[in-house]
């Protein structure tokens, strides 16, 4: 079991509450940039750290009244703060406010999905490691190829997720950037001194050019980067599901006792977990094309994106939260099966040895298109019959063993020749 480190849940930092919070951190952070040159007077500042609040109920309620969520917020912060309270939102936007907090949210919900994210990659290094020479048939078009170990498998997926890793680390300076420059971005009511100083109070950057708004690329780079998150959880549950598929039953999700898999058939054991998977990665994509939509804003601004984001980006953080905990959950508790990874890889009779006998007949002299004749004769007579069996075929066909010996044709279904250059992928990766 990998151990686990206690952050914030997903959830909860799309609640009502913590955007407030956000809100409020903004404007205090602003607040203390205008006292630090001067514009405001300290101890108001002070007075207003002290006193600000907002309750979550109340502002629901100004905002009933007023129909617009942060003059509401202010209303309800002022009726805690008094007087000193005319000093909160000096030469803001609504928007300053909002790009900013929302900023804040982005960059505490990255922290949580890179500590899932690392977990999933302790879990399949794991896994990789203790099947790193298990052998199973590789497939390409769903169809037997050569040999290869589930651990090469799941040393792709470690490979991809490890690219993730890095997006992500690249994403978070991205996302983290506030912007504090008024009405439409030309800082006519406040000083660009003033941005400096509370982004780098909020730990942001100050955005290099905004309008009203942050411009909505980097929200859509944001959702983009989730649904890739999201895309290759999907590959690994479709890999999943295919394997697990009765006729194959090279692994399987676990099963627990008293689960039962089908109303009216007792046998069932289903892969519900990864279908589920494949259903979320469905929604998340679908949010990146919702994102792409937010970016061709009105001139300085309009709030058509407003509306979208109050959906997708809570929604996308919070379906792959579950989606990197749900695989990361399946793949340390995955059923693997060799028995009957072997029991494939020699069924017909090892067709999938084909290229070696090909590239050994070529190596003794013949042409590759006469090689690829015998051996394409011989597999595909052992592939048509229910006991076809390509290597007694390939070992009494006179065509073959007149160039090569018993020992050369073992030599050529013997999967670990497919295996010698593992090492080097898993050097790679430092499994």
């Amino acid at each position: 079991m990998i151990e686990r480190y206690t952050l914030p849940e997903m959830g909860n930092l799309w609640t009502d509450f913590y955007k407030l919070k956000t809100w409020l951190q903004v404007e205090i952070a602003v607040c203390e940039a205008q006292a630090e040159l001067g514009y405001i007077p300290s101890a108001a500042v002070e007075e207003i750290k002290a006193k600000a609040n907002f309750d979550p109920q109340r502002v629901l309620e100004i905002e009933a009244e007023v129909r617009h969520d942060v003059i509401a917020f202010l209303t309800n912060v002022n009726e805690y703060v008094g007087d000193a309270g005319r000093y909160i939102h000096l030469g803001l936007t609504s928007s300053d406010v909002l790009d900013t907090a929302l900023a804040l949210q982005l960059v505490a919900s990255l922290d949580v999905l890179a500590q899932r994210l690392e977990d999933l990659i302790q879990v399949i290094r794991q896994k990789a490691r203790e099947h790193r020479y298990t052998v199973m048939a590789g497939r390409s078009h769903g169809i037997h190829a050569e040999p290869i170990t589930f651990g090469f498998k799941l040393a792709g997926w470690l490979a991809e997720v490890l690219r993730h890793q890095q997006r992500l680390t690249i994403l978070r300076e991205t996302i983290a950037v506030g912007k504090i420059s008024g009405a439409v971005g030309t800082y006519a009511n406040i000083e660009p001194r003033v941005e400096a100083i509370a982004c780098q109070k909020l730990g942001l950057k100050p955005d290099t050019a905004s309008t009203q708004v942050i411009s909505r690329d980097i929200h859509a780079d944001f959702v983009q980067q989730l649904a890739l998150i999201a895309a290759s959880i999907e590959r690994f549950a479709v890999e999943i599901r295919n394997l697990q598929k009765t006729d194959v039953l090279e692994v399987e999700e676990f099963f627990s006792k008293g689960q039962k898999g089908s109303s009216a058939m007792p046998h069932k054991r289903n892969p519900i977990r990864s279908e589920r998977l494949t259903g979320m990665a469905r929604l998340v994509r679908s949010h990146a094309g919702a994102a792409l939509e937010d970016v061709a804003l009105w001139h300085e601004r309009d709030i058509s994106h407003s509306s979208v984001e109050r959906v997708v980006l809570p929604d996308a953080c919070i379906l792959t939260h579950f989606m990197l905990i749900e695989i990361t959950n399946l793949v340390e508790n995955l059923l693997v099966y060799p028995e009957n990874m072997t029991r494939n890889l020699n069924c017909y009779g090892g067709v999938v040895f084909s290229q070696k006998v090909l590239l050994a007949l070529v190596d003794k002299g013949l042409s590759r298109e006469e090689a690829y004749a015998i051996v394409q004769q011989n597999a595909h007579t052992a592939w048509n019959k229910p006991e076809g069996n390509f290597h007694d075929l390939i070992i009494n066909d006179p065509r073959v063993t007149q160039h090569l010996s018993p020992v050369e044709i073992a030599v050529c279904f013997d999967p670990q020749q497919h295996l010698k250059h593992l090492d080097e992928v898993y050097h790679r990766l430092d499994i």
